[in-house]
This record gives C-alpha cells, structure tokens and sequence, in this order.
C-alpha cells in the first residue's frame, strides 16, 4: 500500500464510485464491525461508507448503488485499529457477494484526522 501510495499515481475512490469487480484503492468510514464469535470459523467484518451518503436515487447508473462495501478479513478475530468511526484507505480485489460490494482481507491504511489539517 505504500508503494501505490508514494508512487502518487494512484487516487483513492469513494465508496459509491467502485466498480462491481477488479482491483480498487478505495476510502472511506467504518460505520460497523461484527466480531465472530469462538463457536464460529475466524473472520472479521466491517462495513464501509462513504462521509456522505447519497440517497440511492441520486446515484449516477453504474456505480455503486448500495453505497456500502463489506471487508472481510478471514483468519483473523479482531484488526488493529479498524473500529467504527475509523476513517480507512483499502486496497484489494472488489467482487459482489450476496448483493453488497466486498473486499477480502485487503491491504489497509488508518487515516487520522491530523493528517488532514
């Protein structure tokens, strides 16, 4: 993720302008995380958003209608710093499970907020 960051060459989507497969650099807001409980195969889940979401008869046709995107991590109960409200930079392959856009075990970027300033 650095490299494709350094390089400069590469800007980050939002959420609602992902393609419906291939390989994105996308960012956006957590807005919930599901834990998988011991019983179950390890796997964590997060969905993210765009800051603003758009209502979906707003969205431009063949874009991202839904507005979310799921990330699976698989292996893993729990992510360093990926919480809701966490603001992120992913990069990874896009496909379309179950009607939502996701993302497995991306690379992943937190944003903090003075970075910005």
């Amino acid at each position: 993720m650095a490299d494709a960051a350094s390089r400069g060459t590469t800007v980050p989507l939002s959420i609602r302008e992902l393609p419906t497969r291939g390989r994105v650099l996308c960012r956006g807001f957590i807005e919930a995380v599901t834990y998988a409980p011991a019983s179950q195969v390890a796997a964590f889940t997060a969905i993210v958003v765009d800051h603003d979401i758009m209502p979906a008869r707003e969205k431009p046709a063949g874009t991202n209608a839904v507005g979310r995107l799921r990330v699976i991590w698989l292996g893993r109960r729990r992510v360093p710093g990926v919480a809701a409200g966490t603001e992120v930079l992913l990069e990874g392959m896009v496909t379309v499970r179950e009607g939502l856009p996701t993302m497995f075990n991306p690379r992943y970027e937190t944003i903090s907020r003075q970075e910005e300033q």
